[in-house]
């Protein structure tokens, strides 16, 4: 595949992911705005974890005039419906992505790196806290905090 072509497929693809999470909106009544459209945008377009300020300045790019009020209500109502997952890597303000792959967080405390792992990991623990406490813990939401093997 050329570049042009891979361009052209990932454009497309995006372009899905962002149709299918309009669609899931609209099925909630949900309506498909153009700072929803341009948010969803900024997730796909966005390497990793990124807080509601920086996409606001990502949408705000192209859309001066929407409001870091509108990103976060936008935000709230795009985790409500699962399209989007808000999560706390320690410190500093909460993170957002695309919530289509959910996946744990071992952060550093020493470097501040931070490591995606598969959420699988994590599904014992949260049984034994189900079992014991009655408590659903979701994982994704959080970081585990410690330290990485380069600072060990």
């Amino acid at each position: 595949m050329t570049g042009d072509t891979q361009a052209r497929a990932q454009w497309a693809e995006d372009g899905e992911v962002v149709n299918n999470a309009l669609a899931q909106l609209r099925q909630h009544g949900g309506r498909a705005t153009s700072a929803r459209r341009l948010l969803l945008r900024a997730l796909l377009a966005s390497p990793g974890h990124r807080s509601a300020e920086q996409l606001a300045a990502d949408v705000q790019a192209s859309a001066p005039g929407v409001n870091l009020s509108t990103i976060y209500r936008n935000l709230d109502e795009l985790e409500r419906l699962k399209i989007v997952d808000r999560t706390h890597l320690g410190h500093g303000p909460a993170t957002y992505h695309l919530a289509e792959n959910a996946h744990g967080h071992l952060v550093c405390e020493q470097c501040g790196s931070m490591t995606e792992v598969p959420s699988q990991i994590f599904t014992g623990l949260a049984w034994t806290i189900r079992d014991q406490y009655g408590f659903t813990v979701m994982p994704h939401r959080f970081a585990v905090l410690g330290t990485c093997a380069a600072c060990q």
